[in-house]
């Protein structure tokens, strides 16, 4: 970082940073971890793209807040889109002690059902769910737009739930 880019960065925190954390932690709830987050990654924003602070084209403060605004929108969306994702602040149980013989049956049943899937609802659930890829990752690997992968994986978790329940399994 050159020092003209470090004097930019502390000038914007030092005029902005107060007010764009007060604007974040009412865009998160009051969760002052994300909010500062929010105000970190706001700003890191605005050290990348210089040129989008340039005052010709509108005020720096509105571009910091709908910058900040836009973040927290991404990071619900992304949050709300995760398949069987809970949030607690309780610790949780410890896991059951489970039968390998179980495991295995369970592993086996799982892969015939898998098995049993289209080619493509297969695939997107081995990206996403498997190799633990995002949705904009298994996007690239499958060459297909992000919002098809979205739709894809909803419609094979359906086809699979189906599945699984003609093949006797059950909750």
């Amino acid at each position: 970082m050159s020092d003209h880019d470090a004097q930019l960065l502390r000038a914007l925190h030092d005029e902005h940073a107060e007010a764009l954390y007060a604007h974040s932690l009412r865009l998160v709830n009051g969760d002052r971890q994300r909010a500062e987050d929010l105000v970190q990654e706001t700003l890191l924003r605005a050290w990348r793209h210089p040129e989008s602070l340039d005052p010709e084209r509108g005020s720096v403060r509105a571009w910091l807040f709908t910058t900040a605004r836009n973040l927290a929108i991404d990071a619900w969306r992304r949050r709300s889109t995760r398949v069987g994702e809970v949030f607690t602040d309780e610790l949780p149980e410890p896991p059951e002690v489970v039968d390998e013989a179980e495991r295995a049956v369970e592993a086996w049943t799982v892969a015939e059902a898998l098995n049993r899937l289209s080619p493509t609802h297969r695939e997107v659930l081995v990206e996403c769910f498997y190799q633990g890829r995002s949705v904009a990752e298994a996007a690239s690997r499958l060459g297909v737009p992000p919002g098809t992968v979205k739709s894809r994986t909803h419609y094979a978790l359906r086809s699979l739930r189906l599945v699984l329940s003609e093949m006797g399994v059950t909750g």
